[in-house]
């Protein structure tokens, strides 16, 4: 039988097959998922999904490399078209849950199954890192008092892992994603504000 997949260029056909194994794994998990699903969703024989990705562990680990990527790219453009303290964390917040919002699948695979996996936790970790860092300079730009690096990486570690926390509950629907991004945004702001860092950064400096 005639398909005319042969028709559509490879890049493409990479794309439907990696948007069907997302669907499948976020449905299923990525231990009960099997290639012959992922190959019946994306409408393709299993010998070309295997052509195109070796084991169902290949192309699980493009799909976490891809979405990583995406949300990444997504909330770099955020931090950078911010005017303001304020409006910079609010762009990036609004970003974040925004893209969960949107891609609750991608989310569940990435955040919920990947982390869970030993063989994928190295990949979310770097995509963790990744999302510390640009927290840090969003703190370091807008922070109101000098505090070092390290301290900012604390105070961002933190932050991202609120934001994960929150996004698990928008992702699944169990919260309004606008009061998730007050809360975070909330949260954020004092981490800029400093107070609470400042006696970490000046310990000598408390009274007896």
């Amino acid at each position: 039988m005639t398909t005319g997949t042969k028709r559509i260029p490879r890049a493409i056909r990479e794309q439907q097959m990696l948007d069907s194994a997302i669907r499948v794994f976020s449905d299923l998990g990525y231990r009960s998922a099997s290639m012959d699903t992922i190959a019946k969703d994306a409408r393709i024989s299993k010998p070309m999904l295997y052509l195109y990705y070796g084991s169902k562990e290949e192309l699980f680990s493009a799909c976490v490399v891809r979405e990583s990527g995406r949300l990444i790219d997504h909330l770099t453009s955020a931090a950078t078209s911010g005017t303001g303290a304020r409006h910079s964390l609010e762009s990036v917040v609004e970003a974040f849950l925004d893209y969960v919002d949107d891609h609750a699948d991608s989310w569940n695979v990435v955040y919920r199954q990947a982390v869970a996996e030993p063989s994928f936790s190295d990949e979310v970790e770097k995509t963790r890192s990744v999302l510390v860092d640009l927290t840090t300079d969003l703190l370091a730009q807008n922070s109101v008092d000098e505090r070092s690096r390290e301290v900012l990486e604390v105070v961002a570690t933190a932050l991202v892992g609120a934001g994960e926390a929150v996004a698990d509950r928008v992702a699944h629907r169990s919260i309004p994603k606008s009061v998730a991004a007050g809360v975070v945004v909330e949260l954020a702001w004092r981490g800029l504000a400093g107070d609470p860092a400042k006696s970490l950064t000046t310990p000598k400096e408390e009274k007896p």
